[in-house]
């Protein structure tokens, strides 16, 4: 047996039961992983709102952590037990003091890399990695733009698209969040609560616009983050922190200029092992060469999960917030 958070119905923070549930041994090509750390996103909120349904109820929740290899299941050549792991893409449970995973889900852990490290970083900074490597490929001289630069991902996002030789402009909710973000290579801060974010971006690039936008905000951005993009650009909308953008005539998108719009995900862009092992190790190198810093900024007990959500919902938060176990 094992203590795990699990949810009967789809409702706010309170939905969530600290539960003890049964845990047998890993099945073939399994590893049963005891969590050190487990980290807080955004989409676990989506989760257990039903933004995205869980396949049926009761349900685990979360899906990034790192820990230590307890047991290996049949067939398991790659992990062995004391071994330190860390995964980001699920599948859902990860509010838990140990649990049983598919072996190609995780990934090993180098030195330099603690596992609070991990846990507060492996679905984050894999969503930094495919958006500035995949679904856009930010290169030198590009001026792109990132919404919620003080977030978990927003300031890996900022950090590493400062190492890619690009100039960042993120739009955050205070001077404080501002200072944040600048200090994790956001060149251009947006305090958007007093600043119209379209204007300053055509001041800042001279009217040229941007070629991508980064958002994870939706409902109350997306609509003005159409106007700061420059013809053929891209919007990649990839959360709906303010709500789901509402449904709009894609006419609009020929009328300013021809732009494409993506609703890109870690669970596809994740899919394939090889891929993302290969996002993970671009992730942990640039983390030891010390490009990008992962800034834990909160912790709580697992146990206080509920009271977790409830604050980063309320943007209570910045960087990254890792439970412990």
């Amino acid at each position: 047996m094992t203590h795990a958070f699990r949810f009967y119905q789809i409702g706010g923070p309170e939905v969530l039961k600290w539960e003890e549930v049964p845990l047998g041994k890993p099945g073939p090509g399994e590893v049963q992983v005891r969590h050190t750390a487990v980290g807080l996103n955004f989409t676990d909120i989506y989760s257990r709102a039903g933004v995205y349904a869980p396949p049926a109820f009761p349900s685990g929740i979360g899906l990034e952590g790192a820990g230590v290899v307890a047991e290996v299941g049949s067939g398991v050549k790659e992990f062995k037990p004391g071994q330190r792991v860390a995964y980001g893409s699920g599948p859902l449970g990860a509010y838990a003091e140990a649990r049983n995973l598919p072996a190609h889900r995780l990934v090993p852990l180098p030195k330099g890399i603690s596992d609070q490290q991990a846990a507060a970083m492996m679905l984050k900074g894999l969503t930094a990695q495919y958006l500035l490597r995949r679904t856009y490929k930010v290169k030198k001289g590009d001026t792109i733009l990132i919404h919620a630069a003080a977030g978990g991902v927003g300031l890996i996002v900022c950090q590493w698209a400062k190492a890619l030789g690009a100039t960042v402009i993120g739009t955050v909710g205070s001077d404080e969040k501002a200072a944040l973000a600048k200090a994790h290579g956001c060149h251009h801060p947006i305090v958007y609560t007093r600043e119209d974010f379209v204007k300053r971006v055509l001041e800042i690039t001279g009217g040229k616009k941007v070629p991508v936008v980064y958002d994870s905000v939706g409902k109350d951005t997306f609509m003005k983050s159409l106007d700061c993009l420059a013809p053929l650009g891209l919007m990649a909308l990839f959360g709906q922190s303010s709500g789901a953008v509402e449904p709009f005539n894609l006419g609009i998108l020929a009328m300013k200029g021809s732009l494409y719009i993506t609703r890109p995900t870690l669970g596809t862009y994740g899919a394939d092992p090889k891929e993302m092992r290969a996002g993970a190790k671009e992730l942990f190198d640039l983390v030891l060469k010390k490009k990008i810093k992962i800034e834990i900024n909160q912790t709580y007990p697992l146990q206080d999960a509920a009271r977790a959500q409830a604050d980063l919902a309320a943007r209570k938060t910045t960087g990254s917030t890792v439970f412990t176990v």
